[in-house]
């Protein structure tokens, strides 16, 4: 078939992992659009905004650890950055409350099934009676950690934080206005189970208590070092079970210590109560 040669624009569709239309001359008669499913290099002038490509699975790393798919780093971090300000401003003023107060303010933070909330309340069943005792409970759902709590007698506000990954600083801020006067007391945070989003987010607390238990594996440290290099101490929990697990002590403590050489480091049994009294001689010296 005779076709009259001239050039002539027209568009062309590209499959590829950013969508966008281009005009650019074909010498032949007929005008059409057609797709092109390719993932070559090829130069033409159009303008993106943004870092990296979605559909190359590219995605914004931010300085609170998070990652969101077809958002840009810079613009990830700017946000979060954004975000950290603001909370770190509000945790300060959390401290200035504490330290006005006389309270000691522990951010308890470990993974999921750690034993933190047994290991709190075995620690409220011995210290409230000699001291001013609160506590914070962080969860994404249900109220029952918070119901365990104040079954030992200790006044405690549960948290729920949905989708949300960790505590900050102004939902600390808000439960202590529905907690008692704990002047010169303790007042003990537990955090969402996440080994990694509570490690950017200051609470206004006065340390970071990391606990491990012997069941998670002792390279911990390493595959999380953010929070271990933020905890003034590790107490490494579920020690009874030693005799049933593959953990050595020993080469956890030396990751933890490489990680931050100035963690503190005790072992405890919250159901047998071996560790205990380190435990609770910590909390009096701190």
């Amino acid at each position: 078939m005779s076709h009259e040669v001239h050039d002539h624009p027209h568009e062309h569709h590209h499959d590829h992992p950013h969508d966008h239309h281009h005009a650019h001359s074909h010498d032949h008669g007929h005008s059409h659009a057609h797709p092109h499913d390719h993932c070559h290099d090829h130069d033409h002038d159009h303008d993106h905004d943004h870092d990296h490509h979605q559909g190359d699975l590219h995605y914004g790393k931010g300085e609170a650890g998070l990652s969101v798919p077809g958002m840009g780093q810079r613009q990830l971090i700017a946000i979060e950055m954004d975000v950290l300000t603001k909370n770190n401003a509000l945790a300060a003023h959390n401290r200035e409350h504490f330290t006005a107060a006389d309270q000691l303010v522990l951010n308890l933070v470990s993974s999921p099934g750690s034993g933190k909330t047994t290991l709190l309340c075995e620690t409220l069943r011995q210290v409230a009676n000699k001291r001013p005792c609160a506590v914070i409970e962080g969860d994404q759902q249900t109220s029952r950690d918070a119901d365990r709590i104040r079954a030992t007698g200790v006044p405690a506000v549960q948290i729920n934080t949905g989708k949300g990954c960790h505590l900050d600083a102004k939902m600390v801020h808000d439960a202590c206005h529905q907690l008692p006067a704990n002047q010169g007391g303790i007042l003990f945070i537990e955090n969402v189970g996440n080994l990694v989003c509570p490690a950017s987010f200051d609470l206004g607390e006065k340390y970071k208590v990391a606990i491990l238990s012997v069941t998670e594996g002792e390279e911990k440290p390493l595959k999380y070092p953010d929070m271990f290099a933020a905890a003034q101490l590790m107490v490494i929990n579920k020690i009874d079970l030693l005799p049933y697990v593959s953990f050595d002590v020993a080469r956890c403590i030396e990751n933890a210590k490489r990680v931050n050489p100035y963690i503190q480091v005790i072992q405890v049994s919250a159901t047998t109560g071996e560790g205990m009294d380190a435990w609770l001689n910590w909390l009096a010296s701190a």
